[in-house]
């Protein structure tokens, strides 16, 4: 109880509503000076929509957000399906990328042989992976929902793209462990599995958690781009069918705005993680 009404929870509030209003106040100035002073219709007159109209939409949108009939679904189902796709490749991409980041870690000779191929495909635009994706499940058979070539093609690309950070920090993590850590396995004769869960892990989890707090920002980014490609039921398609081909600038001011606060709720999310895991923590 003395924690929620501490001086620096009233300053991290008082921050992020500073923060908060400060964007509206740049969002609100930049939609008055590109108003159309000649319209008479309120969508004409702002062409970027102000933050009360915004607002309107967004009531709209959420009116009845679960909505799952074939042809209309909701602004929630949709979230839901873009959690769904980027689950799934983080996930994956973390499987791969934690036990492989160990060994390269662990191994200057792995290091030397897989770190060429690392830094050969990270700079790889996500947009390139995804054509790839689609020729392959395109090949292998269709199915529905996440099963579709479109939606594996998606996660492909997710898996992908969010495998580097996570790779990388591990590696970094269990290279950078101490000569002194590792004499003390060898003075107490630690088999190779005492060493792993007693030294290893421990001094590596904090960069393992820093990795996974990245690739799930890439993850989150790169779900965009990939469901305005596959289409289907996602906030990316959302964005690109009812924003930008219907002409809406305000759905894509919502999808936006949706975006961002679920990246920020799994920024955040992570960042506890990565707090409690932390060597200062400990």
């Amino acid at each position: 109880m003395t924690k929620l009404f501490s001086l620096r929870t009233w300053m991290s509030l008082f921050y992020f509503v500073g923060s908060i209003l400060l964007l509206l106040g740049i969002w609100t100035l930049i939609a008055w000076c590109n108003r159309n002073p000649e319209a008479t219709d309120l969508v004409e007159k702002y062409p970027l929509p102000t933050p009360l109209m915004t607002l309107d939409v967004l009531s709209e949108i959420f009116a009845n957000p679960f909505q799952n009939d074939p042809d209309v679904k909701g602004i929630g189902t949709k979230l839901i399906g873009s959690l769904m796709r980027v689950g799934i490749g983080f996930g994956l991409g973390s499987l791969i990328a934690i036990p492989l980041g160990l060994l390269l870690g662990s191994s200057k000779f792995m290091m030397s042989l897989i770190n060429p191929i690392v830094q050969i495909l990270r700079p790889v635009s996500p947009l390139a992976w995804y054509p790839l994706g689609l020729a392959v499940f395109s090949a292998a058979g269709g199915g529905d929902g996440l099963m579709n070539p479109s939606s594996k093609a998606a996660i492909f690309m997710i898996f992908i793209c969010s495998l580097w950070p996570t790779l990388i920090n591990t590696a970094f993590g269990v290279a950078s462990i101490p000569q002194d850590h590792k004499n003390v396995g060898k003075a107490f004769g630690f088999s190779v599995w005492k060493y792993i869960t007693r030294i290893l892990l421990p001094y590596s989890l904090p960069h393992i958690v820093t990795g996974l707090k990245l690739s799930i920002g890439v993850a989150w980014m790169v779900i965009v781009a990939g469901e305005m490609l596959s289409g289907g039921d996602g906030l990316g398609f959302f964005v690109w069918e009812e924003g930008f081909n219907a002409g809406k600038t305000t759905h894509i001011i919502v999808a936006i705005l949706i975006i961002g606060i679920v990246g920020f709720i799994l920024d955040k999310f992570f960042s506890s993680l990565q707090k409690a895991f932390s060597y200062d923590a400990k």
